[in-house]
C-alpha cells in the first residue's frame, strides 16, 4: 500500500509546475454546476459561495503541497458558480408572459435569417401596445414573412409592424437545447413573426454608427461580388450572414466547412498572422529599421491592432470575441518574449472568455474552438519536444496542413456530433481542399480590399477573393453531394460530453504516464453514447405534435406544422427522414401502452370528453367541459404542458416512465420570468 501511495505522491508532485492549465477547467466545472442546478440560487446563497471561494483561496495560498492546489480548485469551482449566477442576474430583463398580437415598434440592432430562410430583425427600445414599459422585453426578434419587397432594412432605423409574439420556447424535448436560456443571455424576451409590410418610421441615428458601417460594407461587397460568393465574402468580412441561402449553409455543414463562415479563431488567426508576417517582411526589407527597432514586437502590436479592428468591424459576437481573446493572448506573449503557442496561453484565453461570458461554456462554439486549439497545441508541442521532423523543408507546409486539419477535425467531431447529430464523413477532404486557399488567398485579399477601399481599388482584391470563395463553394457542393457525406448519430445523454472532455484533458494536461488513465473516461463516454436511450414517445410543449418510435423510426402524427420540433426530434434520433415521410409511418393502431387520442382546437375542447380506447387524451386547448369521473385515460392539456414542458416517455420495468422538460431544466431565471408577469 505504501508503494502505491509513493507512486501517487510522486505523480502529484510532478504536476506542481503544470497546474495552471487546470484553472479554466475548475472554473468551467463551477459554471457548469450553476447551469446544472434545478433551482435558482438566491443572491444571498451566491454571496455565501463568493465568501467561501475567498476563504478557500486564502487557504490554498498558504496550503501545503497537497492541500494548497485542492483548496484553490475548490475556490475556482465556487468562483465559476458565482460568475455564472452574477452574469445571469446582470442580463435579466422582462420576458413576455403571454401570446401577443398587435403593433410592435423598435430599433433594428441585428439582422440575420431564420431556419426557414426568412429575414429576421432583432429590435431594442421596444414599444408594445397596451403593455406597461416595465413589462416590455428588452429585445424582441421578429421574422419577416410575406411580401417585404418595398422595405429596405437599415441598421439603427426605427420600424413598426403588426406581429405575433410569444415567449421564447423551452426545450423541444426533455434534455434538449434550451432556447429559453439562450434567449435570456441575449436579452431576447419575445420571438415571433409578421406577415404584413414593415414600416420605417425614423431614420438611423446615434450609437448604431458601427453597425451601419458594417452593413454598408456588406452591401458594397455584395454589389462587387454577385451571388453566394458575395454573401460569403460579406459574412467573413463583416459578420453579416443574411445573404447566404439555406442550400449553401446546408452544403457547408455537411462538408464540415461551416466554420469558414463564422468569424472565429481561423479567420482571426489568419488575419493577424498575415499582418504580422507582412510587417516582419517589411522590417526585413529595410535593414536600417529592422536592426534598430524590435521588429517582431512592433509587428505583434500592429497585428493586435488589426485584430481589434476586425473585431469591431465584424460585430463583436461571442465567437469573434473568443477568437480575439485567444489571438490577443498569443500576440501579447510575443511582445513579452514568451512562447505564443502554449497550453498556458490557451488557458489564459479560456479564463478571460469564461469570466466575461460564462454562458459561452454551454455553447458548441466555445467547446469546439477550445477543443481544436488544445488538441493542436498539444500535438504540435509533442512533435516539437520529440524533435520529430515533418519531412524535407518543401513538404513541411503540406504535412502541417494535413496534420492540423486531421487533429482539429478529430477533436471537434464528437462535440459537433453531440450538438448537431451528424458527422461529416468527408470533412477532412473538404478542409484540405479549402483551408489552405482561405489562408493563402481569401483572407489576404480581404485585408487588401479593406486597405484600398478608400481609393476605390478594392474591386481588384475582391475579384481575387471571389476566385477563392468560388472554389470553396464548389468543393462544399461537391463533397455534400457524395454518397454518405453525412452520417447521422443519436443525441447523447448529458453526461457524455463532460466525461469525454475530462478524459481528453487528463491525456493532455496531466504530467507523467498516469495521463493515459484518461482513456478510461473517454471509453466510458463512448459506451454511454452508444447505449443512449431514445424516448418511445414525445409530446411537444403545445400538445399538437406527437412522435412515436416504431421499428422503421419515429412516426409523427401530422405531415406539416411544428416543423422545427419535428426536425429536432428526428435529428436527435439520428434519422434523416423528413416530417412528411415520418408521418407516413404513423400506424393505424398504436400499441395499447402508447395509444393516444388528439383533441385539437377550442371547438373540440367544448365537446364531451371520451377516450375511445386511448390511454392518453392530448388536447391543444384546455377542456371547457367537466372531466367525467372514471374517464379511463390520462389528460394532457396546455395547462399540464405549461407546468411540465415537452414530455418524453421511456420504457421502464413497471411500465412507461415519463419525464418533463421542466423536470430537467428546473425552475430558473430564464424559464420562470414570464410566470412572474
Amino acid at each position: 500500500m505504501s508503494g502505491v501511495w509513493q507512486v501517487i505522491e510522486r505523480n502529484w508532485l510532478i504536476q506542481r509546475g503544470a497546474l495552471f492549465g487546470w484553472v479554466p477547467v475548475a472554473l468551467a466545472c463551477g459554471i457548469g454546476g450553476y447551469f446544472g442546478l434545478r433551482t435558482e440560487p438566491s443572491l444571498t446563497w451566491l454571496f455565501g459561495a463568493a465568501v467561501g471561494a475567498l476563504c478557500l483561496a486564502i487557504l490554498g495560498w498558504r496550503g501545503a503541497a497537497w492541500s494548497g492546489p485542492l483548496a484553490i480548485a475548490g475556490a475556482l469551482l465556487l468562483a465559476g458558480l458565482c460568475l455564472a449566477g452574477l452574469r445571469a442576474h446582470l442580463v435579466a430583463g422582462p420576458v413576455l408572459g403571454w401570446r401577443y398580437y398587435g403593433p410592435v415598434e423598435g430599433r433594428v440592432v441585428a439582422i440575420d435569417r431564420s431556419a426557414s430562410d426568412a429575414l429576421r430583425l432583432t429590435l431594442d427600445r421596444v414599444i408594445l401596445s397596451r403593455t406597461a414599459p416595465d413589462r416590455v422585453p428588452t429585445r424582441v426578434r421578429v421574422s419577416l414573412h410575406g411580401d417585404q419587397g418595398h422595405f429596405s432594412v437599415k441598421p439603427g432605423q426605427r420600424v413598426m409592424m403588426t406581429a405575433h409574439l410569444s415567449p421564447p420556447s423551452g426545450p423541444v424535448e426533455p434534455g434538449g437545447f434550451d432556447f429559453q436560456r439562450h434567449a435570456w443571455f441575449k436579452q431576447i424576451g419575445a420571438v415571433g413573426y409578421t406577415r404584413v409590410p414593415v414600416l420605417a418610421i425614423a431614420p438611423a441615428r446615434g450609437a448604431q454608427w458601427l453597425f451601419r458601417a458594417r452593413m454598408a460594407l456588406s452591401t458594397h461587397v455584395q454589389a462587387r461580388l454577385a451571388g453566394q460568393e458575395g454573401a460569403f465574402a460579406a459574412a467573413i468580412m463583416t459578420g453579416d450572414r443574411s445573404g447566404l441561402d439555406q442550400n449553401t449553409l446546408a452544403a457547408m455543414r455537411v462538408s464540415n466547412l461551416a466554420h469558414l463562415l463564422a468569424i472565429s479563431g481561423l479567420h482571426m488567426g489568419l488575419l493577424a498572422g498575415f499582418v504580422f508576417a507582412a510587417f516582419r517582411l517589411g522590417f526585413a526589407a529595410m535593414p536600417s529599421l529592422g536592426l534598430r527597432l524590435p521588429g517582431k514586437k512592433i509587428s505583434a502590436v500592429m497585428a493586435l491592432v488589426a485584430a481589434a479592428a476586425y473585431l469591431g468591424l465584424s460585430g463583436g459576437n461571442v465567437a469573434t470575441e473568443r477568437a480575439f481573446v485567444m489571438v490577443a493572448v498569443m500576440l501579447i506573449a510575443v511582445m513579452l518574449d514568451r512562447r505564443a503557442l502554449s497550453l498556458r496561453a490557451v488557458a489564459v484565453a479560456a479564463i478571460i472568455v469564461l469570466c466575461l461570458r460564462p454562458e459561452a461554456l454551454m455553447g458548441p462554439g466555445f467547446q469546439m474552438s477550445f477543443a481544436a486549439t488544445v488538441a493542436l497545441v498539444a500535438v504540435f508541442g509533442w512533435l516539437r519536444d520529440a524533435q520529430i521532423a515533418l519531412g524535407p523543408r518543401w513538404l513541411r507546409p503540406i504535412l502541417t496542413v494535413v496534420i492540423s486539419s486531421a487533429v482539429a477535425g478529430a477533436a471537434t467531431a464528437p462535440v459537433g456530433a453531440a450538438h448537431f447529430n451528424q458527422f461529416a464523413q468527408y470533412g477532412l477532404i473538404a478542409n484540405l481542399a479549402s483551408v489552405p486557399l482561405m489562408g493563402a488567398l481569401v483572407m489576404p485579399a480581404a485585408v487588401l480590399a479593406a486597405c484600398v477601399l478608400p481609393l476605390g481599388l478594392d474591386w481588384i482584391a475582391l475579384w481575387a477573393m471571389g476566385l477563392g470563395l468560388r472554389w470553396i463553394l464548389a468543393v462544399s457542393d461537391w463533397v455534400a453531394s457524395l454518397d454518405g457525406a453525412r452520417a447521422l448519430v443519436p443525441a447523447p445523454g448529458p453526461e457524455v460530453l463532460p466525461t469525454l472532455a475530462f478524459g481528453a484533458l487528463l491525456l493532455v494536461l496531466w504530467q507523467g504516464r498516469l495521463r493515459f488513465v484518461g482513456v478510461i473516461p473517454m471509453g466510458l463516454a463512448a459506451w454511454l453514447w452508444v447505449g443512449a436511450e431514445r424516448p418511445v414517445m414525445l409530446i411537444s410543449d403545445s400538445g399538437s405534435l406527437v412522435g412515436v418510435m416504431t421499428t422503421e423510426g419515429r412516426a409523427l402524427n401530422k405531415p406539416r406544422g411544428g416543423g422545427f420540433v419535428a426536425q429536432n426530434w428526428l435529428e436527435n434520433d439520428g434519422d434523416a427522414t423528413g416530417q412528411e415521410a415520418a408521418y407516413a409511418r404513423w400506424p393505424a393502431n398504436l400499441p395499447n401502452r402508447l395509444a393516444v387520442k388528439l383533441v385539437q382546437g377550442k371547438a373540440a375542447a367544448r365537446l364531451p370528453l371520451t377516450c375511445d380506447g386511448a390511454t392518453l387524451l392530448i388536447m391543444t386547448s384546455d377542456p371547457e367541459t367537466t372531466v367525467p369521473a372514471g374517464l379511463g385515460c390520462d389528460i394532457i392539456s396546455p395547462a399540464t404542458l405549461r407546468a411540465t414542458g415537452s414530455l418524453a416517455f421511456y420504457d421502464g420495468d413497471k411500465g412507461l416512465r415519463v419525464t418533463g422538460a421542466r423536470e430537467i431544466t428546473g425552475v430558473r431565471l430564464w424559464n420562470n420570468a414570464q410566470r412572474r408577469q
